[in-house]
């Protein structure tokens, strides 16, 4: 293995342990979830319209991919649980129609891992796509059932209570 290769496997690794979150001895993917929202957050902040936040948001899935795979191979299985990546970038599909504020943070978090930990159907079949595509694919799917769930529970919310979430954007 050539230095450059060393190199580029300790960056996957640690972009793909979420900085090194995922490490944590009891729950990686909820600790790597926690860089999820802040994410989005200034995703949301510095990307003005939906085009660019879309066009930031792809390029970050299809980098999640190969990065997924390459830290999966340093762990030697196939989806290791320290490999936090694939949550963490799939919180661009659960703020995707959703503004991200205390609430919103709060609840999506909590609706992405509901449905991360459940793989609802078709989540749990995605898990077979090959290499780092099944690593983060499943998240993504817990990411859009996530996303949904986040945008129906404000919209029940704020037709309760007018005016709670003034910057929610629905």
């Amino acid at each position: 293995m050539t230095r450059i290769d060393r190199f580029g496997s300790r960056v996957a690794w640690f972009i793909g342990t979420g900085f090194g979150l995922g490490l944590m001895p009891k729950a990686p993917g909820t600790w790597g979830s926690l860089l999820g929202p802040p994410l989005v957050y200034l995703l949301q902040r510095a990307l003005y319209t939906p085009t660019l936040y879309w066009a930031v948001s792809l390029c970050l899935i299809l980098l999640a991919g190969p990065i997924c795979g390459r830290a999966a191979r340093f762990f030697g299985e196939k989806d290791p649980g320290p490999v936090v990546l694939d949550e963490i970038v799939s919180f661009v599909l659960v703020f995707a129609a959703v503004r991200v504020t205390w609430t919103t943070a709060v609840l999506g978090f909590l609706w992405f891992r509901i449905f991360d930990i459940s793989k609802p159907w078709p989540a749990h079949r995605l898990e077979a796509l090959p290499g780092g595509w099944g690593v983060l694919a499943d998240d993504l799917a817990a990411g859009v059932y996530a996303g949904l769930a986040l945008w129906g529970t404000m919209w029940v919310w704020g037709s309760f209570a007018v005016g709670l979430f003034p910057t929610a954007s629905l």
